[in-house]
């Protein structure tokens, strides 16, 4: 990292820390080492400070190997800080097991591959079995199999008796979603949630997690390489890049400055980018369009300027 990028992580730090006050999940200097000690040694994170609020949709963004998913390993408690504090809900994920069932159990992770996860011959059986383990009477168990498969789009009837290896890529990937929502998290963090899958498809997890977090308030972290879906989605963005995070803030303001990730080889979403190529030529338009409706009508407002 060049001591520019250095400075501008370290500033960026020292301004996520001062906003740690009411963050249900609170990540501050966080450094990850595979193999420490040895010839092989490689940090994965350097110095990562974030923060997720209630109810809130935070963006995970970075190219491959940028430490997106060693960092969210830590968010539930699958690794154990040995640098730097993870605070989730007011506990401290240590390396002592004091409050680690409780972390897992409020936050919730589906990684990116649901084959995986999902290992029970029957889709009803796979789900259930994170809550079973919580020894929940029957009649409560069904309930929240119920309420997980159909809230990612399972119908209960209709596949609770379904075979998992007769499953397309969409219902594997919303039965692993599922089995995560019957433990019935605050935060369900998705490690790249609509990779792989057809254009209807994604669309429809992206509004049924939106529909999660509306009706349930329930809180979302979003690792993706999509910046479409992130631009539609996240409230706010961070963006890692060899393992620290190089800037943060709303989609809106991270993605106008195309200039900002292009040396981390990002581009933001497509609509965002015609705008700047526009305003770059002249054109009046906005720049800091995230969708094609907004991106349509800044183009027809420029347009109508013009006459």
């Amino acid at each position: 990292m060049t001591a520019s990028r250095a400075a501008a992580s370290a500033a960026g730090a020292r301004a996520e820390i001062g906003r740690a006050d009411g963050a249900l999940i609170h990540v501050e200097d966080l450094w990850h080492t595979y193999m420490a000690g040895t010839p092989f040694a490689e940090a994965a994170l350097r110095g990562v400070t974030m923060h997720v609020y209630p109810g809130e949709v935070v963006g995970v963004i970075g190219h491959t190997g940028s430490g997106k998913s060693t960092l969210i390993q830590y968010l539930n408690g699958l690794l154990r800080p040995a640098r730097g504090r993870v605070v989730v809900a007011g506990h401290e994920v240590g390396r002592s097991n004091a409050g680690i069932e409780a972390v897992r159990r409020l936050v919730g992770v589906a990684f990116q591959d649901p084959e995986d996860q999902v290992f029970e011959p029957l889709v009803g059986d796979d789900v259930a079995y994170g809550p079973r383990q919580l020894g929940l009477a029957a009649e409560e168990l069904r309930a929240r199999v119920r309420w997980a498969m159909e809230a990612v789009g399972l119908p209960f009837d209709a596949f609770k008796d379904r075979y998992t290896y007769t499953l397309s890529g969409g219902e594997l990937r919303k039965t692993a979603l599922a089995g995560v929502l019957a433990m019935r998290p605050q935060v369900l963090v998705l490690d790249e949630p609509t990779s792989g899958l057809d254009p209807a498809t994604r669309l429809d997890v992206r509004e049924r997690l939106l529909a999660l977090r509306r009706r349930d308030g329930l809180t979302l972290v979003l690792v993706s390489h999509d910046m479409d879906e992130i631009a539609g989605l996240a409230d706010r963005v961070y963006v890692l890049h060899a393992g620290a995070v190089v800037a943060s803030g709303p989609p809106r303001e991270v993605f106008a400055r195309p200039d900002a990730l292009a040396p981390y080889g990002l581009l933001p979403p497509f609509p965002t980018q015609v705008c700047v190529r526009l305003r770059a030529r002249g054109i009046p338009v906005r720049g800091d369009a995230l969708t094609i409706e907004e991106a349509g009508a800044a183009i027809a407002a420029a347009l109508r300027e013009a006459r």
